[in-house]
């Protein structure tokens, strides 16, 4: 066994007694795709391999746990992909790394390309809008749909006053970092109706200590508010291709009570996407996939069906050929 293959063996192992508490909610084979530097990052890879892909992309400070509803369903027709960001979830939190928006561009970049996957249905929330539109803007010939919550991919002045105390110096380090106060709020203030401790002890179980939170307080900080940021020409570059993808099928899954990404980031989207089905749901909150629960996954299946790609190029000629 190589040095590759026998690291890879050890994060499965440890990723499996890691989630050993939780399998009931998330029963799914961690796997790891190893960046430059040795850096892993984990991923959810479920259902067929010929399937088109379904790439989910998570926000702060979720992980892949939060998509579990839609690919136990979704997998069964579909390849399901939910990746963790580096610093996230159950991948690597090197104290070095740049946790930049373009960093999470490049690293989502690298493992669709290494999974080769083309004909991709973005699902995205929260950051992931941004880091997977980023991924689109580089490659808009792999995307083939787009699902957008609760999210944006475009320059914004608007802040809430909570996440922007987790910006104050000293203050705001001790808070996220040092009492998890993001994470631990997030699973109250970003919900309607209180979680179950299982689902709960899922979201947290990832951020456990202090090293575990680097990326946590990184997103806060990270979050381009003026000109200068070092994030600024990032998001701003991707806020100004998205009018290329007017052509694709999208849909608009929106939680209206979401107090950070309001109803108003929901209408900018419309704008830029004015042929995307809209689907508000009125009683749910920012982790829409939590108070909408099955209702959302309902939706999105149907808009997947509503919006079936034509069969790929290359089958119709293997089709043509057996003939």
């Amino acid at each position: 066994m190589s040095e590759r293959d026998e690291r890879l063996a050890a994060l499965v192992a440890a990723a499996r007694a890691r989630l050993a508490p939780i399998e009931s909610e998330y029963p799914f084979t961690p796997r790891f795709h190893l960046h430059e530097g040795n850096v892993a990052q984990h991923f959810v890879d479920e259902g067929p391999r010929e399937g088109e892909p379904l790439l989910f992309v998570h926000g702060n400070p979720t992980w892949s746990f939060a998509w579990r509803r839609a690919v136990r369903r979704l997998s069964a027709s579909y390849r399901c992909v939910a990746p963790d960001h580096v610093g996230c979830g159950l991948s690597d939190k090197p104290r070095d790394h740049p946790y930049r928006l373009k960093s999470h561009v490049e690293n989502l970049e690298a493992l669709v390309l290494a999974l080769d996957l083309e004909r991709i249905t973005l699902v995205l929330h929260d950051w992931g809008g941004a880091i997977g539109m980023g991924l689109a803007r580089r490659h808009p010939e792999r995307i083939a749909r787009l699902v957008l919550m609760n999210t944006a991919a475009f320059l914004s002045r608007r802040m809430p006053l909570r996440i922007a105390a987790c910006r104050v110096p000293v203050f705001g380090k001790l808070a996220v970092r040092g009492l998890n106060a993001f994470a631990r709020a997030a699973t109250f203030m970003a919900v309607e109706e209180p979680l179950e401790p299982l689902v709960k002890r899922g979201y947290l179980l990832p951020y456990d200590s202090w090293d575990a939170r680097v990326a946590t307080l990184a997103f806060v900080e990270d979050i381009p508010m003026k000109p200068g940021h070092p994030s600024w020409e990032e998001l701003g570059w991707t806020g100004r291709v998205l009018g290329q993808f007017r052509d694709r099928p999208a849909a608009l899954l929106w939680g209206m009570r979401d107090w950070c990404f309001t109803p108003r980031f929901l209408a900018e989207w419309e704008e830029r996407l004015p042929g995307a089905e809209v689907r508000r749901f009125e009683r749910a909150g920012h982790y829409l996939f939590e108070d909408a629960g099955d209702e959302l996954v309902d939706h999105l299946a149907g808009f997947l069906e509503r919006n079936a790609l034509p069969p790929r190029r290359n089958a119709i000629r293997s089709e043509a050929s057996v003939r």
